[in-house]
């Protein structure tokens, strides 16, 4: 599973509001002057793609490809890695990033799959459509993956933002295409949730700007209606999955934001769900942060998972960010200082890092 920077979603609870109503009218007016543009091409796509898909097509050439790269020749594994290298142009570098593993493991990983697929006799070409759900696990993940790459948005480079666009329209061709796969509903619900957030997540002055403090006046909440409708439509067919929960998970950060209703309680059994489902260690740390706004820091703390039983972490920026949070409200302001550090040599983006830095600067020594 592909890493996300979920801690700054999940970052203190607590900022006030005045109330759900208000702010969602005060936000219908800020989403259609943002999005206007957006939603309307994004609805002429749309006539497209579902004319293409009762012809049995597949209407976009990238989600083509991403199908082709997952044929089930290919090492589960490498699938999605290698659909983000061949059809999203992303460099070993970031692809073991964002599956938490080392550049030069990954490398050879992706070597191997592309050794494969030129001597290995294995077409490279694009699915029947009675094959398109056997593949649809690998696609998701890609897409999953090109959009957390794109959320984090270091440097505010206009190349990787428009991954987040990218990821998105992928996600809905695919739910045209496959209209009853409740994840790939999932998914598109998650990234509809997410990106509702955008204009927030930044000030006039461009820092970076944690969940619990953003103007929910700012969401887009236009976009958040169509997410909770597509969380519906994906609850109805009666099969759950990662992405659905992960979309709940959004839905639950949501509701807390625009009511100031602490939901801590239903946040960590839907983690408590999703690691079952994962096992991930970002899912893990998640948990433990929502175990810590229901018992305190040392609470959470306690259910942190290890970097000496995973390494993965130990590279992971949330998990030092998260847990210098949560030292620094035990008093462990030492400890904390030095967990904050290696949180903002791991971090890209200069804004977070900024806002790290800030974090960092109050612990008296």
């Amino acid at each position: 599973m592909p890493g996300t920077n979920e801690w700054e979603m999940r970052s203190e609870a607590g900022n006030s509001h005045e109330g759900d109503a208000q702010a969602r009218s005060m936000a219908d007016t800020v989403a259609r002057r943002s999005y206007g543009k957006l939603v309307a091409f994004l609805a002429a796509r749309t006539r497209d793609v579902a004319a293409a898909a009762e012809h049995g097509e597949i209407p976009d050439r990238r989600l083509a490809l991403l199908f082709a790269c997952a044929h089930p020749a290919i090492d589960a594994g490498v699938r999605a890695p290698l659909m983000l290298q061949v059809v999203v142009g992303l460099d070993a570098k970031t692809i073991a990033s964002a599956f938490l593993t080392s550049p030069a493991a990954m490398g050879k990983r992706l070597g191997r799959a592309k050794d494969k697929l030129r001597h290995g006799g294995i077409p490279f070409s694009v699915p029947e459509r009675e094959e398109l759900s056997s593949r649809l696990d690998s696609v998701l993940e890609a897409i999953y993956a090109a959009f957390a790459e794109g959320w984090s948005d270091p440097g505010a480079a206009d190349v990787v933002r428009d991954l987040t666009s990218e990821a998105m329209f992928l996600a809905r061709v695919v739910t045209e295409l496959l209209p009853d796969e409740p994840e790939a509903l999932g998914l598109l619900a998650f990234l509809l949730h997410a990106e509702a957030r955008r204009r927030a997540r930044r000030n006039a002055n461009g820092e970076y700007v944690p969940l619990a403090e953003q103007d929910s006046a700012l969401w887009d909440w236009e976009m958040i209606g169509e997410a909770e409708a597509v969380i519906r439509r994906a609850s109805a067919l009666g099969a759950i999955g990662r992405y659905q929960l992960e979309a709940a998970l959004q839905s639950a950060h949501v509701y807390r934001g625009g009511t100031d209703h602490a939901n801590w309680a239903d946040v960590a059994q839907l983690y408590d769900a999703l690691f079952a489902l994962t096992s991930s260690p970002v899912v893990a740390l998640n948990r433990a942060l929502a175990i810590a706004e229901l018992h305190g820091a040392a609470a959470g703390l306690d259910a942190m998972p290890d970097p000496k039983a995973d390494a993965r972490l130990s590279e992971y920026q949330p998990h030092w960010a998260a847990r210098a949070e949560l030292l620094a409200k035990t008093g462990a302001n030492d400890d904390a200082r030095h967990a904050y550090e290696i949180a903002i040599g791991l971090e890209r983006d200069p804004a977070v890092r900024l806002f790290l830095q800030q974090r960092q600067a109050v612990l008296a020594p």
